[in-house]
């Protein structure tokens, strides 16, 4: 289902407006390799048959099932591991020693997706910090995406799924197979909440994090949204806390009020000292 050049143009608008991601000139494949299903789902016969119904209707859940449909739902266990080597090693063992006193953790996981990357977290908690019990521990993960969110509730993922970055030695301990699924127990899906948020409009109050992930999903927005969203970030970070982003991104041009830091392979970024008003 081949898309014609205002069709593309319609759907670049929409998930700009509604998610500020950027589809640049030649990702016409990729709208049409993602909504074709959708079309189809929804007994369209093409792209542009759904794109005429809802171009001129107000905002409605077609409209959102376009934008999801678009949206990048790319994770995996244990996702680069370095940075869950430099949570295990570094991060993590300071948080504690800096909140024993409150016995208190919070941590917010942005475009957590279908939830490898909280879950993995979680078990990191679980397996290597045994002090932790008795602490008021939160991880709260969040995504725009609901169909994604749903399934991250669950904590049902299938084989290829477990096969992509978990240890062997962590599915069978914290993974029970149910038919041709894998459930993660309770013990590690109570430690995380999943809850809609759309980085690109209004955040809802959350606990103030002392670590936030928000990872490969930056590299999706245009410059004026990555600003905007570091901003928040800044006013939002606990002022001893840490913030992890993806490979490819980094806060360097873009707001120069974080200090980097390497730990080993992984960087993380703290608010740089003096720069809360």
């Amino acid at each position: 289902m081949a898309v014609t050049p205002l069709e593309f143009q319609y759907v670049q608008t929409l998930v700009h407006a509604y998610a500020a991601i950027v589809l640049d000139p030649g990702k016409e494949y990729l709208v049409e390799s993602r909504l074709t299903p959708l079309a189809r789902d929804e007994g369209f016969e093409t792209i542009g048959r759904m794109i005429d119904t809802i171009r001129n209707k107000p905002i409605n859940g077609m409209h959102r099932k376009v934008v999801d449909a678009m949206t990048t739902n790319e994770t995996s266990f244990f996702r680069d591991i370095h940075p869950f080597e430099a949570m295990r090693h570094q991060i993590i063992p300071n948080l504690i020693a800096r909140r024993k006193k409150e016995r208190r953790l919070n941590i917010w996981c942005g475009a957590a997706s279908t939830g490898q990357e909280p879950f993995s977290l979680a078990m990191l908690l679980r397996e290597y910090f045994p002090e932790l019990v008795g602490w008021s521990v939160k991880i709260v993960a969040t995504d725009l995406n609901k169909e994604v969110l749903d399934r991250a509730r669950s904590g049902r993922y299938r084989q290829m799924d477990v096969n992509r970055g978990l240890p062997a030695p962590l599915l069978v301990k914290y993974f029970r197979q149910r038919a041709t699924m894998w459930e993660l127990r309770e013990e590690v899906r109570n430690l995380v909440e999943f809850r809609e948020l759309n980085l690109a409009l209004a955040w809802p109050a959350m606990p103030t994090p002392d670590l936030i992930l928000l990872r490969n999903v930056m590299i999706y927005f245009d410059v004026v949204t990555k600003k905007a969203i570091l901003a928040r970030l800044h006013g939002l970070l606990a002022p001893d806390g840490y913030l992890m982003l993806g490979s490819a991104e980094t806060t360097m041009n873009l707001d120069d009020r974080f200090d980097r830091t390497v730990f080993g392979k992984a960087v993380s970024y703290s608010i740089r000292p003096g720069t809360r008003g």
